[in-house]
């Protein structure tokens, strides 16, 4: 939004800004944020940041916590949540001693990614398109302790409430797909959140509501930059929740928080431009895609298990990539299958428009790390010249669930648990810190605590159907 601080300062007295708000991104994915009065919005920030304890966000560890934010001017937006008029930045993290960039930032690593395919000649720019898929409830419970657990999600949308009375206009199970009112409560709604987006400087291509019947909506943005993709994606989340928070409703991009129910992903749609040639197009490859872009896609898929370490890194995530439903939970590639863990959309033919789509991912993931992640795999498939249908990645074309068992089993899958990933990105992240777009540390850290935090405390817990199952033994 601003090119200088001095751009900046005269807006904010212009729009008789009254707070500046610091939004940060921690190791995990998720928003933190301090407030300053505009007072202190002044060169010496813009010089010498704010402190901050990195330890307690898992950036830093306890003995060496202390961080500092600065503003990334070009972040700029007015927070329409806020009572006192508040101009928002999303910030760069550095040392503090020595104000040089944190490393294992995740939106740092984002950057030196973009940079890292600059200097690999292959092309200066990459576009993404992820599609966010959410559940908007207007109820949510949960408990769990040493001798309970419990959740509860409410919907008015959903047909499991057409018996207790109401309006009658409900939607049945998997039946949500472009709903239209009134069975589709939540219009205005998402229509809410796009004008937020659109006015925060967040381009909005469309919204509508989504298979899952209570309540699942999508909201998608253009084609945009690595970083710029990052930011959008936490502004997306942001914005979507704090809209529904304040007509008394909640939002989760919860991969699996129904059973039978659809799932939601993050699909990236991506491809790499050299200045305005699409690096991806060529009219006579397969789906209008070049050699290069193959080699990319297989690299995606050969270091697809590990990916998903990073892209898919939560428990929830493996409810919904379970086989034999639409879940890209197969290692191939294919023309419109929305089955295949990388799609290449039949509409997207032309040279502006050509690209993959990477269908596993959720919006667990930290989108940063997410971004980088699948650029640097792609990468290393261009650099290995690692043909997707060499490797055995298909294109398979066909309705692979009319395949016999055997036939199914020739397919490569990707894995069923968060165990499975974390041991395959333990064994397989050379191609994460080529030239130190990740960390060795960082990584090792990052399946510490997945394991330790969020692997392990799910598995040892009893899960509330396994007493129906086995309490009676």
């Amino acid at each position: 939004m601003f090119d200088s601080f001095d751009q900046a300062r005269h807006y904010a007295h212009q729009h008789q800004i009254e707070l500046i708000d610091l939004k940060f991104c921690d190791l995990w994915g998720r928003w933190h944020h301090l407030t300053v009065p505009l007072s202190q919005f002044t060169p010496g920030l813009m010089r010498e940041g704010i402190g901050f304890d990195g330890s307690s966000v898992g950036l830093k560890s306890v003995k060496s916590g202390d961080m500092v934010l600065v503003p990334d001017l070009s972040t700029g937006f007015i927070d329409p949540f806020w009572q006192a008029p508040t101009l928002s930045f999303i910030c760069t993290t550095l040392e503090a001693d020595t104000h040089a960039v944190f490393p294992n930032d995740p939106r740092n690593i984002a950057i030196r990614a973009e940079a890292y395919l600059t200097r690999t000649g292959f092309a200066n720019r990459s576009l993404w398109g992820p599609e966010f898929e959410f559940y908007i409830f207007d109820d949510v419970a949960f408990d769990y302790g040493v001798n309970h657990a419990s959740y509860r999600l409410n919907s008015g949308e959903a047909d499991w409430n057409s018996a207790t009375g109401g309006h009658g206009h409900y939607i049945p199970l998997h039946g949500g797909y472009h709903a239209i009112p009134p069975k589709d409560q939540l219009y205005n709604l998402r229509s809410e959140m796009t004008l937020h987006l659109e006015r925060m400087g967040v381009p909005v291509k469309y919204h509508h509501h989504e298979v899952g019947g209570p309540g699942q909506s999508e909201i998608e943005t253009p084609m945009m930059g690595l970083v710029e993709s990052g930011d959008a994606t936490m502004l997306v989340k942001y914005v979507t929740k704090m809209t529904a928070h304040s007509h008394g409703k909640t939002v989760t991009f919860m991969p699996k928080p129904l059973y039978g129910e659809a799932g939601s992903g993050m699909h990236f749609h991506q491809h790499l431009f050299m200045d305005d040639a699409n690096m991806f197009y060529d009219p006579e490859g397969y789906g209008c895609l070049s050699q290069l872009a193959r080699y990319y896609i297989g690299g995606l898929l050969s270091h697809g298990p590990a990916l998903l370490a990073i892209t898919n890194p939560s428990t929830n995530s493996y409810r919904r990539l379970v086989p034999g439903y639409e879940a890209p939970v197969n290692a191939f590639f294919s023309l419109g299958n929305r089955s295949a863990a990388v799609r290449i959309p039949k509409y997207a033919n032309q040279p502006g428009t050509a690209r993959m789509e990477f269908r596993p991912p959720d919006a667990t993931c930290n989108v940063y790390m997410a971004l980088a992640a699948q650029l640097l795999a792609g990468l290393d498939g261009i650099q290995r010249q690692i043909d997707p249908t060499q490797a055995g990645f298909g294109p398979i074309d066909a309705n692979i669930f009319a395949w016999s068992e055997a036939q199914r089993a020739s397919i490569k899958q990707l894995p069923g648990s968060l165990e499975e990933a974390l041991a395959a990105l333990e064994s397989d992240h050379d191609f994460l810190i080529r030239d130190e777009v990740f960390s060795e540390e960082l990584i090792l850290q990052w399946i510490g605590h997945k394991r330790e935090m969020e692997a392990y405390p799910v598995r040892t817990r009893p899960h509330p159907y396994e007493m129906s199952l086995y309490f009676d033994v």
